[in-house]
Parts: C-alpha cells; sequence; structure tokens
C-alpha cells in the first residue's frame, strides 16, 4: 500500500529521499519529478523526508502561546483533521489527534461540509488582510523585523476591537 499524503503535498518519502540523494542540480530535478525548484531545494536541505510540521503540533504550540481561550475551530474535511466522510462512525473509524487535543481543550471542533471550497474564503480574506497590513506596505530588513511588525499587527487586530470570530 502506497504512502498517504495531505492535500498539498506534491512529493513522496521515495521522491524526497531521492531529492536528497541526488547530485542534480535543482532545475533537473524538478523537471524530472514535475514539482517546483523551491520544493527541491526544501527537501535538499532537510536531513529527515517527514514533514515538519503537522496539524495538532501546530494546535498544541498555538495554544502554548496565545493569551486566550479558543472556544471553536473550523477547518477543512483534510485527512490531518478527520476520517473521510465515508468512514466516519464506523467499526474502522479511529480517534484524531487533533480532535482530541481540541476536547482536552474544551474547544468545538467544527468541520466545513464536504465540497463546499467557499468557508475557505474567510480563512483567505483574513491572509490577504494580514499581508495587505505587513509585507505588502513594508519592506523588513530581517524576518525578525517582520516577526515583530506581525505581533504588533496580531496584537492590535485581536484587541483593539471586539471580534466576533
Amino acid at each position: 500500500m502506497g504512502q498517504i499524503r495531505h492535500g498539498s503535498a506534491t512529493t513522496t518519502h521515495a521522491v524526497r529521499a531521492a531529492i536528497q540523494r541526488s547530485q542534480a542540480s535543482l532545475a533537473a530535478l524538478s523537471k524530472e519529478f514535475g514539482i517546483n525548484p523551491k520544493t527541491v531545494a526544501k527537501w535538499r536541505k532537510r536531513q529527515t523526508v517527514e514533514d515538519q510540521k503537522t496539524a495538532w503540533e501546530f494546535l498544541e504550540h498555538l495554544l502554548s502561546i496565545i493569551p486566550y481561550r479558543i472556544h471553536t475551530i473550523l477547518t477543512d474535511n483534510g485527512i490531518q483533521f478527520a476520517d473521510q466522510p465515508r468512514n466516519r462512525n464506523t467499526a474502522w473509524s479511529r480517534p484524531m489527534r487533533f480532535d482530541m487535543i481540541c476536547e482536552a481543550h474544551g474547544i468545538e471542533h467544527r468541520l466545513t461540509k464536504p465540497n463546499h471550497p467557499w468557508t475557505n474564503g474567510q480563512v483567505e480574506r483574513m491572509n490577504r488582510t494580514i499581508k495587505e497590513a505587513t509585507v505588502k506596505r513594508f519592506h523588513y530588513d530581517s524576518h525578525e523585523q517582520l516577526r515583530t511588525h506581525l505581533n504588533d499587527f496580531m496584537a492590535a487586530y485581536n484587541f483593539g476591537r471586539r471580534l466576533k470570530t
């Protein structure tokens, strides 16, 4: 049985290992595997073929640093969040680590309806707001400058006015 990749993955463990072993140029590997040269460069730098940051690890890290309580999380139906709809509530369905973390922190985990992509528009709009207030408006000399400005913007956005969501 083959490796199960998350929805955005463009490579498998075997492709990542081949990239790390190869002496070919980024352009040649990009063309050979049909992927972006930036993806080739990313996997060539890494020491492992595993993904670095899973959804549940991100959630645990987020919960450890934010100063307020999250009451609801809305995600899509990706395999990092939930079983496939046809496998839910069956004998072979399994508890998802993301759900277990939500439950332990009293967070309601909601899923979007399958095949209804317009809910992702809310996330895309927030990402656009952040980009317009930071990288599209200012030049940063270092990542640290960007991080500092981003933290200041998020603090002003989250605490400067009452948010409903």
